[in-house]
């Protein structure tokens, strides 16, 4: 483990992370319904591989081992909760080489939103550190609290997106007062500044009539990695079934959830995303030291 941080990292450091090891680990990095999206999320992309090479006659997993993955196709997730989730003793000490590492590597940057203030704050912090702008995600606050911090990330934002499934998190609730919001409420959101827009959370027929509506620059499918409450299911299945639909209304389709191989990655980029966001395994590879390692199983 790097001298620079001190901790226990919470996860049991399986062989292979597919949501087995870590079942109900919350506070920490497992999920909600006993891991089961965890779980579907990491099994859902070889399943739709395996699916693509029965399709022989098309010639469809020929043409996903053709796509050429590189680390800009890639974004690090939006993690807050050193302490309590990851196993950091100090917050402050993860995001500034959460952060770093994934610019350092050519990915894109994301950076999320906590309780308290200073999870965002950090994150900020890193950015401005590194001079390279991030997609920031906020959780549904009120609409006056998320004004305050728009005006905290606008110098650093190269999209800004709002966390739409987050209101229903294990592990912010009764700790903050969030919201399911409507139409109304995000296109007001919205209006508070001028980078391109992301919905991020989209997992539900509702979400998809959402987006119809809102008509985001950016739609990121995402079930919390299998943290939030949400229908049975894998984020892997949901591009696959309705990335065509989602293109027209949006310019680009952002996806997360069980990302652990390139062949994960060139799946993800053949069905439809623009941009394949991964969380679990740099948070580890952190931890561990074992950042561009871990980089190159992506891309390589």
């Amino acid at each position: 483990m790097s001298q620079e941080f001190k901790g226990n990292l919470k996860c049991n450091r399986c062989p292979e992370c597919d949501g087995y090891g870590c079942i109900n680990m919350i506070p920490g990095l497992g999920g909600v319904l006993e891991n089961y999206n965890f779980q579907a999320n990491c099994a859902a992309w070889d399943f739709l591989y395996q699916k693509a090479g029965a399709s022989s006659s098309d010639n469809i997993q020929n043409k996903i081992n053709s796509i050429a993955v590189k680390p800009s196709d890639l974004r690090c997730g939006p993690v807050t909760g050193a302490v309590e989730n990851i196993g950091f003793e100090n917050e402050r000490d993860f995001y500034y080489p959460y952060l770093n590492q994934s610019a350092q590597a050519g990915l894109g940057l994301c950076v999320g939103d906590g309780y308290p203030d200073e999870k965002l704050q950090y994150g900020i912090k890193a950015v401005q550190k590194i001079g390279k702008k991030a997609a920031f995600f906020l959780k549904p606050y009120p609409n006056q609290k998320l004004a305050e911090r728009v005006e905290w990330i606008k110098p650093y934002a190269e999209y800004i997106g709002m966390d739409i499934d987050s209101y229903n998190i294990l592990t912010m609730r009764n700790l903050v007062n969030l919201e399911r919001k409507s139409l109304e409420q995000i296109s007001e959101f919205r209006s508070m500044f001028s980078v391109p827009f992301v919905i991020k959370g989209v997992f539900t027929e509702e979400d998809i009539e959402l987006v119809k509506n809102v008509q985001p620059d950016v739609v990121y499918i995402s079930n919390h990695g299998g943290r939030v409450e949400t229908r049975r299911g894998s984020t892997a299945e949901f591009l696959e079934q309705h990335a065509q639909e989602l293109k027209k209304y949006c310019s680009q389709l952002w996806v997360d959830g069980g990302i652990r191989t390139k062949t994960d990655v060139q799946t993800a980029l053949y069905y439809g995303a623009n941009q394949v966001i991964v969380a679990r395994p740099l948070i580890r590879a952190v931890f561990d030291s074992h950042f561009d390692y871990t980089v190159k199983s992506l891309v390589v």
